[in-house]
């Protein structure tokens, strides 16, 4: 496991690279592809399944006290309100405009968000951006408002995002891309959830359902408990 510590942006929000995450990533995308993958939610892009206890267990053992240190979080255990394999299918032309656009998870700035890549091959990582009209990139309780009110004098502009443009690629009118990670196969990465994300989808991404051909990750929301 090799671990680097980084910052995103003029916020110098902390990031963490995990590389070489677990000893045997491979018997993680076999337990995968027995599983049944389904939608769960109107904004991802993508089917999910759960993923196991054990796995839950393991980054608690290998990482909690980095995690706390790292993001300064105020407790001394931490646990998951969300942990479970995902893949991306949705093709381009059929996103919602709130699948074109970052977004962010929470308002609470303690609240984590960790992305492990299990896929081989150049399908893409996870982007951060800045949203230009405010210069915001992160969304805490203090900044909804006046980020909500600049999307919507957006709204009718002719910088939107239209049906075409799919996935965000970098560099929009709207939101400029502050840094990216690639999706190196048993990768994990670890940021605060309110910074504006995206995933990197691009035309060589495979949108396969299959756990062993598509852009398998698993997803987790950690929080001090």
């Amino acid at each position: 496991m090799q671990i680097t510590r980084l910052t995103v942006g003029n916020e110098q929000s902390p990031l963490l690279v995990v590389d070489n995450f677990i000893p045997q990533p491979e018997s993680l995308v076999a337990y995968a592809a027995s599983q049944t993958f389904l939608p769960n939610s109107p904004y991802y892009p993508g089917v999910r399944a759960a993923a196991p206890a054990a796995y839950r267990q393991f980054m608690l053992q290998s990482l909690q006290q980095t995690l706390i240190e790292c993001f300064e979080l105020p407790a001394t255990k931490l646990g998951f309100s969300v942990c479970h394999f995902s893949m991306v299918t949705t093709p381009p032309e059929q996103l919602k405009l709130l699948q074109r656009i970052p977004h962010f998870d929470t308002t609470e700035k303690h609240a984590l968000a960790a992305v492990h890549y299990l896929y081989q091959g150049d399908q893409g990582g996870t982007a951060f951006y800045r949203h230009r009209k405010t210069g915001f990139e992160c969304i805490d309780e203090s900044r909804t408002l006046e980020y909500y009110r600049s999307l919507e004098s957006e709204n009718n502009g002719p910088h939107l995002p239209k049906t075409t443009d799919g996935y965000i690629q970098g560099d929009t009118p709207l939101f400029e891309q502050i840094t990216q990670q690639p999706g190196v196969f048993n990768r994990l990465i670890v940021y605060r959830r309110h910074l504006l994300h995206s995933g990197v989808i691009t035309k060589d991404t495979s949108l396969s359902a299959d756990p062993r051909l598509g852009r398998l990750t698993i997803s987790s929301f950690i929080d001090p408990s």
